[in-house]
């Protein structure tokens, strides 16, 4: 059963045209829009999905965020990978509890949080600390401080090279950075047998050559495939059912393998 909404607690305001807004509750906060404004003290001690009114009698039904509601609407310093193309990446890379992940390029957070959830563990490496500073915060705030024990980021350039943590080495690898085609060659000392890497690319020049790197170093990897995912919502209202008019078409390309040792190639 969910908690009465506290001190510190993010949750969401969503008002009655679907407009959201995250809110961290504070003793004496007030959310304010142009609608009038809500006291915090409306909300602290209700349970999830109470109905608040403003001071100019708007109404707003009050939730705690889901990941893809965090993610989207979350502090950033750096531009996010989206909820589309969250899922399919822990998917194809096949992350799950215990796993240990290398991840490049950690950003806001938000790949971070998507795979803290799964029970893995993360060592990152992002280049600006204003970035690395943020994606800690957003982890500790959404997923708390139990998460944010297994999420390790280091100020490093993964271009130059990949460290193999104490407890070994990693299972799976993503990344999410201009050049991941310099970091790819690094790999095959630091995955396990049989590790996945997935490769977040906004263009097709870059997935074109990361492909290229795999493929030149034919004799490790396997299974190589790019993929991108679209999304398109439909409008349903009584008998009018039809896809809408916008839809999330481009925003990545997915581009994953499979790690194989030498002694295993044929």
């Amino acid at each position: 059963m969910s908690s009465a909404f506290a001190v510190g607690d993010r949750v969401l305001f969503v008002d009655t045209k679907e407009r959201r807004y995250l809110v961290t509750l504070e003793a004496e906060g007030e959310f304010h829009s142009h609608a009038g404004f809500v006291s915090h003290k409306a909300v602290l001690g209700a349970q999830e999905g109470v109905t608040v009114e403003s001071t100019k009698g708007s109404r707003y039904v009050v939730l705690r965020p889901t990941l893809e509601d965090f993610v989207l609407e979350m502090p950033r310093g750096a531009q996010v990978i989206y909820p589309k193309d969250l899922a399919p990446i822990v998917m194809l890379a096949d992350i799950g509890p215990g796993h240990r992940v290398f991840e490049s390029g950690v950003g806001s957070g938000a790949l971070s949080m998507t795979i803290l959830r799964t029970g893995a563990s993360i060592v990152g490496y992002e280049l600006r600390e204003d970035f690395a500073h943020r994606a800690r915060k957003n982890v500790a705030s959404f997923l708390g401080e139990a998460a944010a024990s297994r999420f390790d980021v280091h100020i490093r350039d993964s271009y130059q090279g990949i460290d193999v943590p104490r407890e070994g080495k990693f299972d799976r690898a993503v990344l999410d950075l201009p050049e991941p085609w310099q970091v790819v060659p690094h790999l095959g000392s630091v995955l396990h047998t049989g590790g996945v890497v997935v490769a977040y690319t906004p263009s097709i020049t870059q997935a074109v050559k990361v492909r290229d790197v795999l493929s030149r170093h034919r004799g490790q990897w396997v299974g190589m495939r790019t993929l991108e995912v679209l999304h398109r919502t439909w409008h349903i209202e009584g008998e009018s059912v039809r896809p809408d008019h916008r839809m999330v078409a481009h925003t990545g390309f997915l581009t994953t393998a499979r790690l194989l040792t030498s002694s295993t190639v044929r």
